[in-house]
C-alpha cells in the first residue's frame, strides 16, 4: 500500500537520525499539522464499526454456506473433492501464448475423470479470486472476465483448495494427493464434511473475536532474538525475565493493571482450565516479583503454560500501548522458536484471538529454518505482519543487512514486504531504557504498532478475519465450481444413458404380450403338429401290423416260414418280429416329434433376437434332440437299478411303446395266434363289418360254434409233438374219438365227412398256414393294444379308456411340449430380467440427471452468493 499507517511523531522533541530506520514514507517526514484528536477517533471509530458489521454479515453467510454445503453433501449429492493437475511445460507455454491459464480439474476420487478448466479473475487485484470454466463450454476466452497469467497465479498462492485442502500424508514419498486417490468416493466426502466443521467453528471463534473490543499483540520469535527485551521496551519497565539463556519457557500475556482493580501480580492459569479473571477457581495468584521464580521453576517435559501479567504502565494513554484509554490491548510474550515449541507457537499464531504477530528476529542471524516456515504459516493467517530486526545497532553493514532480510521477506511475507516501511523495523531494544538515551528508530516502529493496532484496527483486527474468509471463499467457489462441472457432466452422461434406454424399455414393454402370445402359439403348434404326426405314423403302422406286415419299412424283416415241425417257434419270432416293428414306427413317431421341437426351439431363438435388447446374454443352451424321450432316473438312484431298467428305453417303462418287443405279456403265443377260427367263421359265413370287427375283438373265453369245434379237433390231431396240446391233451381225445365212433349211426356218416376235413386241412396246412399266422398275429396285437382292461400300465393322463394312438400321442405330445416350454419360459424369463434392469437403469439414470440438476442449480447458486460474500470482504480489506 502507498500511504503510511500512522503520522509519526517525535516523542523525545529530537530530530530523527538518517538511516536509524528503513525507508518513511513522505508523510514520515511531513510538518502537516495533525487532525484533532476527538474528531480522528470519532471518525476512525465510525468507519471501524461500519467495516466490522460488513465483515460480521459476511462471516455470517460464510457459515450459512458452508451449513449448506455441508447438508448438501450429507443429503443429496457427495461433494467431489477437486484437483488441478500441474501443467507440462508445453502447456504451460500454449496458456502463456493465449493468455489465459488453462488447468487439468480431476478428482480424486476418480481419477479418469479429467476436464481441462480455463481460470478467471472474478475481481481484478483480489488475492486467489479466481474462478474456472470447462474449456470446452467457452468459444471465446473474452467472454469470460479477466483472464489470467502465470505470474498471477504465483503472486496470488497456490490455485486450489487451502483451508479446505485433506492434508493427509503417509511416509516420506506420500503425498495428500496420492493418499487421498486410494480413498473411496464417500469416505472423501467425509473427510472433507470434516474439514467444513472445522472451518465453521473456526469462523465461529472469528466473529466472537471480532465482536470483542481487545486486542492480542504476540510477540515471537527465534531463541535469543530479544523477545523480553523488546517486550520491557514496550513497558518503559523491566517485567520479563532477560538472560543469556533462554529463559521464557511459558506464554506470559501482558495486561494494563487497571483490568484487574490496579494491582500488579501474577495468575497462573492452571492446566486444564480456561482463564477467567472473575473465577478464581481457574488461575493461582502470585506478586509480580515471583515472576522470575514462577518461569524457572516450570516443567519443560509438560506442556507450556499461560500466564496473565497485569502491569502498571506511568505514561500518559497517548505514548503507553497498554494504557492507551481506547482499547484493552494485550502483550503476549511467547517462547522461542525451536523443535519443540515451533509447532505450538505457530497453532498459537493463527488462532483467532492474535491480533498482530510481532515476529523479533536477530540482525545477526536473520531467519532461521524454524522463523521462515513460522512467518510463510503466520503470513497466510494473518497477512500483515510486524517484523522487528533486533540489534541492529551492532551491524556494521547496516545497508547489506536490510537488502538480505528484507529480500527474505519478501519470499516469506509478500504482503509485508509491500508494506515494509510500516512494517519492518531495524531496532536495539536494549537501549530504550538507558536513561538520557535517544531512540528514534523504536520510537516509530512504536508510533507504527499503536497505529496499526488502535488506528488501523481494520487492518490490525479485521484483517486477519479478511484473510481467512478471503482463503475460505475462494475453497468454497473453487469447490462449487469444480462439482457443477461434475454435476452437469453427470447430467449430459445420464441424458444421453436415457435417450438410449428408454426406447429400448419401451419397446419391450409393448411387445411384451407379443412375445408372450408367440411363445403361446409356438408351443400349441408344436404339441399340435408333433399329436397329428404321431396318430398319422401309429395308424398306418397298426394297419400294417393288421395285415401281417412289419409296421415300418426299413428295418424290420419276417422270420422265413420254417414248416410244420417249427411252428410254435415261427409264431413266437413273427409276434417278436411285428412288435419290434411297431416299436420302429413309435420311434419314428418320436423322430417327427423331435424335428417338430426343433423347428419350436428355433422360432424361439428368432424370439429371443427379435425381442431381447442388445447386450443381454442369450441363452447359450443348445438344444438336444437326441435327448428326448430318453430314460430319466431319480436322483439317489441306485447305479445297479439304473443299469437293470436302461434295456427298456422311453415309453417302455410305461408300457406305451418302446420295449413292446421286450414285454413277456405281449410275447406270449398262443393257439388263436395258429388257428383263428372266428376270424374265418366270419369272413366265410356273410357277417357284416360291425359283427366281423365284433367278432374279431372278442377275447378268448366266447363260446365256440360245432364247425369251430370241428376245426379245432382236427388242428389237434395234425399238429405234430407237444408244443400245442401236450400229452394228457392227445390222451384225452383219443379216448373222446374213440366213443364217438362207438355209435353205429355215426360211422356211417363220419366216414366221408372225416375225409373232406382230412382233405382240407392238409391244404390248409401245406398253402394258408405260413401267411394266415402273421396276420392272425398282426390283428391280436392290434386287437390287444387297442383293449386296455387287462393292460392297466397304459394309463394315460389317469384314464383308462386311450388306446395305443392316443396314449402314444399324447406321451409324445407332451414331450414336445415340455422341451418347447422350457425354452419359452427361459426366453420369458431372460426377457423379464432385462425388462426389469432397463426400467431400473431409466429409473437410476433419471435419478441422477435430476439429483445432478439439483445439485448444478445449489452450486451456481452457491457460486453466486460466493462472489457476493467475496466482494464485501474485499471491499473491507481494501479500506
Amino acid at each position: 500500500m502507498s500511504q503510511s499507517y500512522f503520522h509519526p511523531r517525535n516523542i523525545l522533541g529530537t530530530a530523527t537520525t538518517p538511516g536509524a530506520e528503513i525507508v518513511q514514507s513522505p508523510s514520515a517526514v511531513s510538518n502537516e499539522p495533525e487532525t484533532a484528536p476527538g474528531r480522528d477517533v470519532e471518525e476512525i471509530q465510525e468507519s471501524y464499526v461500519q467495516h466490522k458489521n460488513q465483515l460480521i454479515g459476511a462471516i455470517d453467510s460464510t457459515q450459512v454456506l458452508l451449513k449448506g454445503i455441508r447438508e448438501f453433501n450429507n443429503d443429496q449429492w457427495v461433494v467431489r473433492y477437486p484437483q488441478l493437475a500441474q501443467p507440462t511445460e508445453e502447456e504451460s507455454s500454449k496458456s502463456t501464448r493465449r493468455g489465459h491459464l488453462r488447468r487439468s480439474l480431476t478428482f480424486a476420487d476418480d481419477p479418469s475423470l479429467t476436464t481441462e478448466v480455463i481460470m478467471t479473475s472474478s475481481k481484478p487485484g483480489m488475492a486467489r479470486a479466481m474462478t474456472m470454466e470447462p474449456a470446452s463450454s467457452l468459444e471465446n476466452i473474452a467472454e469470460v472476465g479477466e483472464t489470467v497469467k502465470e505470474e498471477d497465479v504465483e503472486d496470488s498462492g497456490e490455485v486450489g483448495l487451502q483451508l479446505l485442502r485433506l492434508d493427509l500424508k503417509l511416509g516420506h514419498a506420500s503425498t495428500a494427493s496420492s493418499l487421498v486417490a486410494q480413498i473411496d468416493k464417500s469416505s472423501i466426502a467425509n473427510l472433507l464434511d470434516d474439514r467444513i466443521d472445522s472451518a465453521l467453528k473456526h469462523v465461529q471463534k472469528l466473529r466472537n473475536r471480532i465482536e470483542d473490543t481487545s486486542s492480542k499483540v504476540l510477540v515471537t520469535g527465534d531463541l535469543n532474538a530479544g523477545k523480553s527485551t523488546f517486550v520491557n521496551a514496550l513497558l518503559r519497565r523491566e517485567v520479563m525475565p532477560v538472560d543469556q539463556q533462554p529463559c521464557t519457557t511459558m506464554f506470559c500475556e501482558v495486561h494494563d493493571a487497571i483490568d484487574n482493580n490496579g494491582v500488579e501480580e501474577v495468575h497462573v492459569v492452571k492446566e486444564g482450565f480456561t482463564y477467567a479473571l472473575s473465577d478464581e477457581s481457574t488461575f493461582t495468584r502470585a506478586p509480580l516479583s515471583d515472576l522470575q521464580t514462577i518461569v524457572d521453576s516450570a516443567d519443560p517435559s509438560k506442556p507450556q503454560g499461560v500466564l496473565k501479567l497485569y502491569v502498571t504502565d506511568m505514561r500518559a494513554p497517548s505514548e503507553s500501548l497498554i494504557h492507551n484509554g481506547i482499547v484493552d490491548i494485550a502483550l503476549i510474550d511467547a517462547p522461542g522458536l525451536n523443535r519443540d515449541s515451533l509447532k505450538t507457537t505457530a497453532l498459537f499464531a493463527r488462532q483467532e484471538e492474535i491480533d498482530v504477530v510481532v515476529f523479533v528476529v536477530s540482525a545477526e542471524n536473520h531467519f532461521t529454518l524454524s522463523a521462515k516456515e513460522f512467518l510463510w504459516n503466520a503470513s497466510n493467517e494473518k497477512a500483515y505482519l510486524f517484523i522487528v530486526v533486533n540489534r541492529f545497532d551492532q551491524i556494521r553493514d547496516k545497508e547489506k543487512c536490510k537488502r538480505l532480510v528484507l529480500e527474505q521477506i519478501k519470499q516469506m511475507s509478500p504482503r509485508t514486504w509491500d508494506d515494509a516501511k510500516d512494517l519492518v523495523h531495524f531496532v536495539d531494544s536494549s537501549v530504550v531504557q538507558n536513561p538520557g538515551s535517544s531512540t528514534p528508530s523504536f520510537e516509530n516502529l512504536e508510533a507504527a504498532l499503536r497505529s496499526f493496532v488502535l488506528v488501523k484496527r481494520s487492518k490490525s483486527k479485521l484483517n486477519p478475519a479478511t484473510t481467512y474468509l478471503n482463503h475460505l471463499l475462494s475453497d468454497i467457489d473453487f469447490l462449487a465450481s469444480a462439482n457443477s462441472i461434475v454435476a452437469s457432466q453427470e447430467a449430459d452422461r445420464a441424458r444421453a444413458d436415457l435417450e438410449q434406454t428408454r426406447p429400448v424399455l419401451e419397446k419391450m414393454q409393448s411387445g411384451r404380450e407379443q412375445l408372450e402370445d408367440s411363445l403361446e402359439i409356438v408351443e400349441e403348434e408344436g404339441a399340435t403338429t408333433s399329436t397329428d404326426r404321431a396318430k398319422e405314423v401309429l395308424n398306418v403302422a397298426l394297419e400294417r401290423i393288421a395285415r401281417g406286415e412289419p409296421a415300418v419299412d426299413q428295418g424290420i424283416t419276417m422270420p422265413p416260414y420254417p414248416g410244420l415241425l417249427n411252428l410254435w417257434d415261427y409264431a413266437q419270432d413273427v409276434r417278436r418280429a411285428l412288435l419290434a416293428s411297431l416299436d420302429s414306427a413309435v420311434k419314428l413317431a418320436e423322430n417327427e416329434a423331435r424335428v417338430a421341437t426343433s423347428y419350436g426351439v428355433k422360432k424361439i431363438s428368432q424370439l429371443e433376437e427379435a425381442h431381447l435388447p442388445i447386450g443381454v446374454e442369450r441363452n447359450r443352451r443348445i438344444f438336444v434332440p437326441e435327448a428326448m424321450f430318453s430314460p430319466r432316473f431319480k436322483k439317489g438312484q441306485d447305479p445297479k437299478a439304473r443299469r437293470r431298467s436302461s434295456a427298456i428305453v422311453a415309453g417302455g417303462t410305461h408300457g406305451l411303446g418302446l420295449g413292446l418287443a421286450q414285454r413277456s405279456e405281449l410275447l406270449e403265443v398262443t393257439f388263436f395266434d395258429l388257428f383263428d377260427a372266428q376270424h374265418y367263421f366270419s369272413v366265410h359265413f356273410g357277417h357284416t363289418d360291425g359283427q366281423s370287427k365284433k367278432v374279431e375283438e372278442n377275447n378268448d373265453d366266447s363260446t365256440p360254434s360245432a364247425l369251430s369245434v370241428m376245426s379245432l379237433g382236427m388242428g389237434a390231431i395234425s399238429v405234430v409233438g407237444g408244443k400245442t396240446l401236450g400229452a394228457r391233451g392227445i390222451f384225452s381225445g383219443l379216448i373222446r374219438i374213440s366213443d364217438f365212433f362207438g355209435n353205429e349211426s355215426t360211422r356211417r356218416w363220419a366216414v366221408p365227412v372225416i375225409g373232406f376235413v382230412t382233405l382240407g386241412a392238409a391244404v390248409y396246412f401245406v398253402l394258408e398256414l405260413p401267411n394266415t399266422i402273421p396276420k392272425n398275429i398282426g390283428r391280436r396285437i392290434k386287437a390287444s393294444l387297442a383293449e386296455q382292461s387287462h393292460l392297466p400300465s397304459m394309463t394315460i393322463d389317469g384314464t383308462d379308456n386311450a388306446n395305443f394312438v392316443s396314449g402314444q400321442s399324447a406321451r409324445i405330445s407332451r414331450e414336445t411340449r415340455k422341451v418347447l416350454r422350457i425354452a419359452s419360459w427361459d426366453l420369458r424369463e431372460r426377457f423379464r430380467s432385462a425388462m426389469e434392469d432397463r426400467a431400473k437403469e431409466v429409473r437410476e439414470k433419471e435419478e441422477i440427471e435430476r439429483r445432478a440438476k439439483r445439485a448444478l442449480e445449489y452450486f451456481s447458486g452457491v457460486r453466486e452468493k460466493a462472489g457476493e460474500v467475496r466482494f464485501v470482504v474485499g471491499d473491507v480489506a481494501t479500506r
